[in-house]
């Protein structure tokens, strides 16, 4: 938690205010980048991005840009988001809106990182083994979105540009391993209370989410009574113990992505046969297979020393 606050201390100076509220969190602190995209730029930038992957995984992902696997535009009738889909026997398909912004390269990243995942299980194991388990979701795809803001800053000597890039990996720090974290804590409490026979009541849950803000966020931060009642409208409370794994799964991706860029060879080997896994092995002995042991606090504490790495970097630009 120190490295949070201090993360609202540098957010409360880079935007100038005198108090820092929940609701300044979401605006951005570096000026929107003046840069668009065009989906074939975003294309290369991702297949450039996941390079360390390996030359298979390339291709692969190559095969689904080149095949439609992409509903790539808006159109009339079809939803908002973006989420990876398929059945088993074919490969899966990615639907997305691309309007050119940043943030849909790193969808497309993240997308295509659900797609290989289950492309790889459903081509190694049977159907019975073939699903992934949700403990492991979000690895494959937050690992491309790791991976690929790494290539981003690499290539760029503009100290705006590196600034904004900063900027948006920190916030997914924040609103993945810091936010749902405390989500999952107020969740565990929630149900505490529950078995201890205590009356559970809205004031007494917004009391509790209050008290964790204040915990999370740190002195510098004015939590304004208006928070105690955002638990009622995050609809992964009614499945229960679901948001943790988006922290976890983060910390692992982060990790993974460490290894790879630094060169190992073990690290991308184990990584593949990750991807083929499915749900053959338990989820914490599949991510074993990448050097990354998620009943140890080891990839947890790497993570945050990258957003603290981050953090540093940004201060300095």
């Amino acid at each position: 938690l120190p490295l949070l606050h201090r993360y609202v201390r540098v957010r409360k100076e880079t935007l100038g205010l005198d108090d820092i509220h929940m609701y300044d969190l979401y605006v951005p602190m570096v000026a929107e980048f003046d840069r668009t995209y065009t989906y074939e730029e975003a294309k290369a930038i991702v297949t450039e991005g996941l390079a360390p992957l390996g030359e298979e995984y390339g291709k692969i992902l190559r095969e689904g840009f080149e095949n439609r696997w992409v509903d790539v535009y808006e159109n009339e009738g079809k939803r908002s988001g973006a989420y990876s889909w398929g059945v088993y026997g074919s490969h899966p398909y990615v639907l997305m809106n691309f309007h050119g912004t940043l943030n849909d390269v790193f969808t497309l990243a993240h997308e295509m990182g659900h797609s290989i995942h289950s492309y790889y299980s459903d081509a190694a194991q049977p159907y019975v083994y073939a699903g992934y388990k949700i403990f492991v979701a979000e690895v494959a795809s937050t690992c491309n979105e790791a991976l690929l803001i790494r290539h981003l800053l690499n290539r760029t000597e503009e100290t705006q540009e590196k600034r904004y890039l900063i900027n948006h990996f920190l916030e997914s720090f924040r609103g993945t391993l810091f936010r749902q974290t405390m989500f999952a804590e107020f969740e565990a409490a929630a149900h505490r209370k529950a078995q201890e026979g205590e009356t559970l009541t809205a004031s007494a849950l917004g009391e509790l989410y209050h008290k964790l803000n204040e915990d999370y966020f740190g002195p510098e931060m004015v939590v304004d009574p208006e928070i105690d009642y955002e638990w009622e409208r995050i609809p992964h409370f009614y499945t229960p113990f679901y948001v943790y794994q988006y922290a976890t799964g983060f910390s692992a991706a982060v990790a993974i992505s460490s290894r790879i860029l630094s060169g190992d060879e073990t690290a991308l080997a184990g990584y593949k046969k990750f991807l083929q896994g499915g749900c053959s092995l338990p989820p914490i002995d599949l991510l074993k297979l990448c050097g990354v042991d998620m009943s140890t606090t080891k990839p947890v504490d790497e993570a945050l020393k990258v957003f603290g790495e981050l953090l540093e970097e940004f201060c300095r630009l």
